[in-house]
């Protein structure tokens, strides 16, 4: 969702939400089907964590190649932390609030989100970033603010 939204901006936004919100409501354990309401402000939280680095990346003028210190430092604060953070504390919040959960699982929830995020966003986004943000760059498909 991440590497989407980076490179296809608000477009990869928004099929990353629709995505979430799909697969909330048809494709989650019978646990975890989500009644439409809930699924609906659920979905927001894959949505907090790739628009933080969207929005912070666009604006501190990143540059999505990963060349330089500064660019490694700011992907790690908006790309890994503060948006995996905010996403999987919404994520789960909205998931106590509609009674999926239990309060006293909120804690390892939060904790299996976020360690799961961190591992998956550090392995993956900065290698395609790196290694694929070239050629996505050529193509007629980056955007390279939100909508163009």
């Amino acid at each position: 969702m991440i590497l989407f939204t980076l490179w296809f901006g608000a477009y990869g936004a928004i099929a990353a939400y629709v995505g979430t919100l799909v697969g909330s409501g048809f494709f989650a354990s019978d646990r975890l089907v989500l009644h439409p309401e809930v699924a609906i402000i659920w979905a927001i939280a894959g949505l907090i964590s790739i628009l933080i680095p969207l929005i912070a990346f666009r604006t501190l003028k990143v540059d999505l190649s990963l060349e330089n210190r500064r660019d490694w430092v700011l992907f790690f604060l908006f790309g890994v932390l503060i948006n995996n953070i905010a996403g999987a504390a919404w994520g789960v919040l909205t998931l106590s609030l509609g009674n999926i959960i239990k309060t006293g699982e909120t804690a390892s929830i939060f904790s299996t989100w976020i360690i799961g995020s961190f591992i998956i966003t550090i392995h993956i986004v900065p290698f395609s970033l790196r290694y694929f943000t070239p050629k996505i760059y050529q193509s007629k498909l980056f955007v390279t603010y939100y909508w163009e």
